[in-house]
C-alpha cells in the first residue's frame, strides 16, 4: 500500500508553540533532535551540549559538567540530568516500557543503554568505528524496542544522498545478541536513504521514517515490507501513542526549491527538495495512514533551504505535543481546548 500526498491545509488544534523546560543555571540549549515520553508521563530530551564551545552541535570536547540527558515533568520543571562525557553527537533518545534509557550516538557509532540515572547496562557498536558489521553502526539514528525486548536499529545518517554508508535497520535480542540486518541504499520498497527514526506500534510494526526518500515505510519484525506513507511529508521524527496508535510525525527540511525571498532557484533542489509541502508536526493514525492535524512551521520562509522546526516529536498523557527543534529549543503545543500550565 502507498498513500500520496501530504498536505499543508489541514486544521491545527493546537495553541502556538511555548518555550519548554527549566535549564541549570548558565545552560544553553544545543541541537535538541530528541524529545520522548516515558512511561511515568516524564518527558526526555537529549541535546548536543549547549555549553561545549562548539555552538550546541557536538558534545565533543564539553566540560565534565555538560549533561546532555535531562528528565522533566510535564510543567517544565527539572527533574534529573545526567551523561556528561558520555557522547559524541547523541542523536535520538528513547525510553522503554521498563524505563530504561537509550541513546543513539551517531558520532561515536554506538548504542547505549542506561538506567534513569545515567549507569550504563549495554552498549552496542564499536567506539569510533564505522562499518556495515554485525557489530557495527555508520552514524546510528535511533533505536525502538519491541514489548519482548528485542532492539531495533535505524542505522545510517551518514550515507545521504550520493555518499556511502549504511541504510538498513539492524535487529538485537534483548541481550544484545544479533538477530538479522534489512534493508540497503537505495528507493525501492525496502530500500533506504537516511533512516532517520524508528518507531514500532501497538500491533508490533516497525515504522521506519525514510527520510531522504521523503517516506515512512511499515515492516513486520522480521523485515518484511509492508506499506510506505508519503503522506506525513519528510520524517525526522516520528512518535507513536500504543494506546490510540496515534503517529506524530516531525518534518523538519521539506522545501520546493523556493529561496527566503519566495523565488524558485535550481540550487534550491537538493537535500530536502519535496516539492508543494511545508514543514511542521503531521498528526494522523497509524493504523490505516491517514492524517488529520497539522501543525506548521511558524518560520518565516517555510519553504526555503535549512532545518526549521522540531526533528523530534512526542505527546505526552494529556495530549501536549513537545517538538525538539534542531536549531537550540524545546518546544510545548498545547491543545487549544486545554488550559496553558507553564
Amino acid at each position: 500500500m502507498s498513500l500520496l500526498g501530504a498536505r499543508n491545509d489541514l486544521p491545527n488544534p493546537y495553541q502556538a508553540g511555548v518555550d519548554f523546560g527549566q535549564l541549570p543555571p548558565g545552560r544553553k540549549w544545543g541541537s535538541t533532535a530528541s524529545v520522548t515520553t516515558a512511561a511515568d508521563n516524564t518527558i526526555w530530551v537529549v541535546d548536543r551540549c549547549g555549553n561545549s564551545g562548539a555552538g550546541g552541535t557536538t558534545c565533543a570536547g564539553a566540560s565534565a559538567t555538560v549533561n546532555p540527558v535531562f528528565q522533566f515533568d510535564t510543567t517544565g520543571k527539572l527533574l534529573k540530568t545526567f551523561g556528561a562525557g558520555m557522547f559524541v553527537s547523541p542523536h535520538k533518545l528513547t525510553v522503554d516500557e521498563a524505563g530504561n534509557v537509550w541513546v543513539a550516538d551517531n558520532g561515536s557509532h554506538q548504542i547505549f543503554k542506561m538506567d534513569q540515572n545515567g549507569r550504563v547496562l549495554m552498549t552496542l557498536g564499536k567506539k569510533g568505528v564505522a562499518g556495515p558489521g554485525n557489530d557495527e553502526f555508520d552514524a546510528p539514528t535511533e533505536v525502538a524496542i519491541a514489548p519482548n525486548g528485542d532492539i531495533f536499529v535505524a542505522d545510517g545518517h551518514t550515507g545521504g544522498g550520493l555518499a556511502i554508508g549504511n541504510a538498513r535497520v539492524v535487529k538485537f535480542d534483548k541481550n544484545g545478541k544479533f538477530i538479522k540486518t534489512w534493508g540497503k541504499k537505495g528507493m525501492g520498497p525496502g530500500e533506504f536513504d537516511v533512516p532517520h527514526t524508528i518507531a514500532i506500534d501497538s500491533r508490533g510494526r516497525v515504522f521506519v521514517g525514510d527520510r531522504q526518500n521523503n517516506r515512512i515505510q511499515i515492516f513486520d519484525q522480521d523485515g518484511r515490507f509492508l506499506a510506505q506513507w508519503f503522506q506525513f511529508g519528510r520524517p525526522s521524527g516520528m512518535y507513536i501513542d500504543k494506546k490510540t496508535d496515534t503517529l506524530y510525525v516531525a518534518d523538519s527540511e521539506s522545501r520546493d526549491g523556493r529561496t527566503n525571498t519566495g523565488r524558485f532557484a535550481l540550487a534550491q533542489t537538493g537535500y530536502g527538495f519535496n516539492p508543494g509541502i511545508r514543514r511542521g508536526i503531521r498528526v494522523g493514525s497509524a493504523r490505516d495512514g491517514s492524517v488529520r492535524a497539522f501543525i506548521p512551521d511558524p518560520c518565516p520562509y517555510p519553504y526555503a533551504s535549512g532545518s526549521t522546526l522540531a526533528e523530534g516529536v512526542t505527546v505526552d498523557a494529556q495530549g501536549n505535543v513537545y517538538g525538539a527543534d534542531f536549531n537550540q529549543d524545546v518546544r510545548k503545543f498545547v491543545p487549544t481546548r486545554a488550559r496553558q500550565t507553564n
